[in-house]
């Protein structure tokens, strides 16, 4: 998502089943006796693409200031979304401009600027866990905004999240960095306003999610530019490994993730396959651990479990309404 969460272009998925973004002429999947091994495939390596791009998002800062990183990376990001449209044959007809535009904002202007500010400071698998963090932001806003139910087994989650991130903090440890923690969390906050958004516009109008996708990305990446610009930086370093990151952002984080996470909604339930990629972060931080060094303290280490079990629970309800035994 994230997405191009992080997932570095990760908007809609970057999270759970329940928090991504559909069309209206999407028709619900029947849950399949068997896991399709192409979908299973698909998963795996969209997974580990938005996984690893934590790490290639923190490292790049080396590089570029994270700001004009981020205005870069989505705006290119924005431009092969534009090209998969065209390659699929998608509608490119722009649907609901103010509701796509404080989309975009929220999504892909606050949210990839935020979190790309978290890991100047911040570890690349620790920003991910708190980011990840989102679906327990999502819980009350959407019972607050649209209404919706919440059941025992996500207040369970969200007690169990709390404990989690309670760890990860550390706040009697009186080290790392209190800003990027916070940053990370604002980032995680953005995300579940933007999904408030889009399920509210999904409930007005009908809309392909990959159309939306690639507008509300191009009117945040427009508003990152102008920061960018605003905003007094260091001049970019043209080394080989910055253009490696926007090519990995822009071809592989963006265009094939995304072709590949519509491939695996197309073979299983969207649930199901929600509740797979919760591997995202786990992936982060395996690879910031071995890459990086960031190697988590006990403490930190459990807090992460927690949160994974947390984002478990949460996740169980959209799987259990879809396979649980049907109403009379």
């Amino acid at each position: 998502m994230a997405g191009n969460v992080g997932s570095g272009t990760l908007w809609v998925f970057c999270g759970p089943s329940d928090t991504h973004l559909y069309s209206k002429s999407d028709k619900p999947m029947k849950p399949s006796p068997s896991f399709p091994r192409p979908a299973a495939a698909a998963l795996l390596l969209m997974s580990l693409i938005w996984g690893y791009n934590w790490v290639v998002m923190k490292q790049v800062i080396r590089y570029a200031d994270p700001f004009d990183f981020s205005a870069i990376r989505t705006l290119l990001g924005a431009l092969s979304l534009f090209a998969l449209l065209l390659l699929r044959r998608r509608p490119l007809k722009l649907i609901a401009a103010r509701q796509t535009i404080l989309l975009g904002l929220l999504q892909t202007a606050a949210f990839t600027a935020l979190i790309q500010w978290a890991l100047v400071a911040g570890g690349a698998g620790k920003t991910a866990v708190l980011v990840y963090t989102m679906p327990f932001w999502l819980v009350p806003l959407a019972a607050w905004r649209l209404g919706e139910h919440i059941s025992p087994l996500q207040q369970a989650g969200t007690a169990v999240a709390a404990g989690g991130l309670l760890l990860i903090l550390e706040p009697w440890a009186g080290h790392g960095s209190l800003a990027s923690n916070l940053l990370a969390l604002a980032g995680s906050l953005a995300w579940a306003l933007a999904t408030i958004v889009a399920k509210r516009l999904r409930q007005q109008h009908a809309v392909d999610v990959l159309t939306l996708t690639a507008w509300q990305m191009l009117f945040g990446a427009l508003a990152l530019c102008v920061v960018a610009a605003l905003h007094p930086s260091r001049p970019i370093e043209p080394t080989p490994y910055f253009f490696g990151a926007l090519a990995f952002n822009a071809l592989l984080a963006t265009g094939l993730a995304w072709l590949l996470w519509l491939y695996v909604l197309e073979h299983l339930p969207a649930a199901i396959a929600g509740l797979s990629a919760l591997g995202i972060p786990a992936i982060g931080v395996l690879a910031g651990w071995l890459e990086l060094g960031e190697r988590p303290s006990n403490a930190e280490l459990g807090g992460m479990l927690l949160i994974g079990a947390a984002l478990l629970l949460v996740n169980l309800v959209p799987v259990l309404r879809r396979t649980g035994p049907p109403r009379s």
